[in-house]
């Protein structure tokens, strides 16, 4: 399920800067539509209303660019931040997954003790694309008794298939809008 429509006034707000970070690829920069104070605010108010009716008691937010969208989010719905970290960002007890990358693997991070069992967590990050970090952030909550109520996004890239591997592990996936290929 996704949001697509309705939605043209932000896809026209994010920039497309071609062959970045390699020759062929479209890079989704939403940059511009954090630089614009109206568009920001309009695309935090629509993606609380997808996340609203997910009931979630927390957020959690991937670093970094899910920090932007998961804090504004979660003020909206009065409910708390739950940071998913990189490595060694974190100063107290932590908790992690590793997870595999197109070549080689990173690792995602919580405190250990942040997060309550049968606690509804909804992951936000600013866009999907192949899923491979939000894959390991489900992984992450339901390891340690979270119950992930959802993922939302501002922007779907769904020929890489992030948001289908989200949907076939179980998880409701809703974003504002979404840009075809790469």
């Amino acid at each position: 399920m996704s949001a697509f429509s309705g939605n043209d006034d932000l896809k026209a707000l994010i920039r497309t800067i071609p062959d970045f970070p390699k020759p062929g690829i479209q890079f989704r920069d939403i940059t511009s539509l954090l630089l614009d104070g109206a568009g920001f605010s309009v695309c935090v108010d629509r993606l609380t209303a997808l996340a609203a009716p997910l009931r979630p008691d927390l957020i959690a937010a991937v670093e970094a660019r899910g920090f932007i969208f998961g804090a504004a989010i979660a003020k909206s719905l009065g409910v708390g931040v739950l940071p998913i970290r990189k490595p060694g960002k974190l100063p107290g007890a932590r908790v992690g997954v590793d997870y595999a990358l197109e070549y080689g693997t990173d690792r995602l991070e919580m405190h250990a003790h942040d997060l309550q069992p049968a606690t509804r967590v909804l992951i936000v990050d600013d866009l999907i694309a192949t899923g491979g970090t939000v894959m390991a952030t489900v992984e992450l909550i339901r390891n340690h008794g979270g119950v992930v109520a959802g993922a939302v996004f501002a922007v779907d890239l769904p020929d890489l298939g992030g948001a289908a591997r989200l949907r076939d592990a179980g998880v409701e996936t809703l974003s504002l809008m979404a840009f075809e290929g790469d």
